[in-house]
């Protein structure tokens, strides 16, 4: 197959009558017409295919309409190339994005996959090896990495699970569980704000707040300052609000313990967390280690019982070896609080451990009243008689003197007024009363 202009069409004839062979084969020129030319030796063959060429010729496309056509066959090539560019360019930037989100998340899942190691202290170092001690007791003669420097005995370190070798090394306080104990906001509460309990807050004063703020004073007396107190009464009464007025007033460290976070589920767990308790007390001297439902790990002890109970009794010889034992407590006050004196073993209440009983009571009729205003000093009261309204709250506690305040706000607030009145007081008097005698019904019968 050729293809041949239309000016070059006389030499093509010159070509056919030198070969004097008929010949067939098709001619394709620019305008896309295809013309199967038959020659053959005869002049009216030669004529029929002369005349065929002139339609051919006079058929033909101009060149003015071709260029016109190629422009915009070139446009649209140029367009559709854009077009293309810019898909392939928003591709690329999303295979980009996909690579990265793959990328991380397999580094997330390979980190994941890894194992966890292990805590371990160091006994001993020795060269490149040392001697760790796991916390379940084992201990593993480990080798040392390169990249651990400067390690000692007693430091914490990392090791590996299987070969049980020294990975890195972590500084790690030996606290961290006892730490938790420690109150770093001090509690706002101040001698001025307890009612109805003078003469506990002068007891208190003098065996917590006197030995650590004027020391020299039974130096010169020649006497020792006693180890701890022991405040015991019915629920309510101020027992815990004592302890925090006087970690309050004096700039010691407090430390606060509820009895019953010190029984562990371990043998010799809740033992050693009471040992590192008083340790950290005495490196943070002056401090006071208040102790509240002391009850919970020290009741009289039994001869019989079970697993836990002899757990619980383990924990409370070392809470009595560390408040008579061979290092003095110094600077460190114990303060205990519980509703339940008549359960406590006699161990604990003798002289030289706690050796003051404070018995904090219900209010008589001018504690109550005390108590009621220190409550209700901040409350925008009209006409409202408080002598007269504590004398009918016989019986009621410190904190439900609070409550009562707490529920006269209450009905002020239900009847849209911005004053409490008499009688919004003794509404919630009636309320708190009647709560408890149905509390009380339903303990006792």
């Amino acid at each position: 197959m050729k293809i041949c202009p239309s000016g070059e069409v006389t030499h093509i004839i010159t070509i056919f009558e030198n070969t004097r062979k008929t010949t067939a084969f098709p001619i394709i020129f620019k305008n896309t017409t295809r013309i199967t030319t038959t020659m053959s030796r005869d002049e009216s063959a030669k004529k029929t295919f002369s005349e065929q060429l002139e339609v051919i010729n006079t058929t033909n496309t101009p060149p003015e309409e071709e260029e016109v056509v190629s422009n915009e066959s070139l446009l649209k090539l140029k367009e559709e190339n854009r077009f293309l560019s810019s898909k392939v360019k928003r591709l690329e930037e999303e295979s980009t994005t996909l690579r990265e989100m793959f990328n991380n998340v397999s580094n997330e899942l390979n980190h994941l996959k890894k194992p966890a190691l292990l805590v371990a202290e160091v006994a001993t170092v020795k060269e490149n090896k040392a001697v760790i001690k796991l916390t379940n007791g084992n201990k593993f003669y480990s080798h040392i990495s390169k990249e651990v420097k400067n390690l000692k005995a007693g430091d914490a370190v990392l090791v590996d699970q299987k070969s049980v070798n020294i990975i890195d090394k972590i500084d790690f306080n030996d606290n961290y569980e006892v730490e938790k104990f420690v109150i770093i906001d001090k509690p706002k509460e101040k001698w001025d704000d307890i009612g109805g309990l003078k003469e506990e807050i002068r007891e208190v004063k003098e065996v917590i707040e006197l030995p650590l703020k004027k020391p020299e004073l039974f130096e010169k007396i020649g006497i020792k300052p006693p180890k701890g107190i022991l405040l015991y009464g019915p629920p309510g009464t101020g027992k815990t609000l004592l302890a925090k007025a006087a970690a309050s007033s004096t700039n010691a460290t407090f430390i606060e313990i509820v009895g019953s976070e010190l029984v562990q589920k371990f043998i010799g767990e809740g033992a050693k967390l009471v040992k590192e308790i008083f340790e950290l007390a005495r490196r943070r001297v002056p401090s006071i280690v208040f102790i509240d439902e002391i009850d919970a790990v020290a009741a009289t002890r039994m001869e019989t019982g079970t697993s836990g109970e002899r757990e619980v009794n383990r924990t409370f010889m070392q809470l009595l070896a560390e408040l008579d034992g061979f290092r003095p407590l110094d600077k460190v006050k114990v303060v205990g609080a519980t509703n339940r004196i008549d359960i406590l073993d006699k161990a604990v209440l003798r002289p030289g451990r706690l050796d003051r009983l404070i018995e904090v009571g219900l209010p008589n009729e001018k504690g109550r009243l005390e108590i009621f205003k220190v409550h209700s000093k901040n409350m925008n009261l009209k006409k409202v008689r408080a002598k007269q309204l504590t004398k009918k709250m016989t019986d009621f506690s410190g904190a439900d003197i609070r409550a009562v305040c707490t529920e006269a706000g209450y009905f002020a607030i239900r009847n849209n007024r911005s004053y409490v009145t008499q009688e919004d007081f003794i509404k919630a008097s009636k309320k708190v009363k009647s709560e408890e005698d149905k509390e009380y019904k339903k303990l006792f019968g």
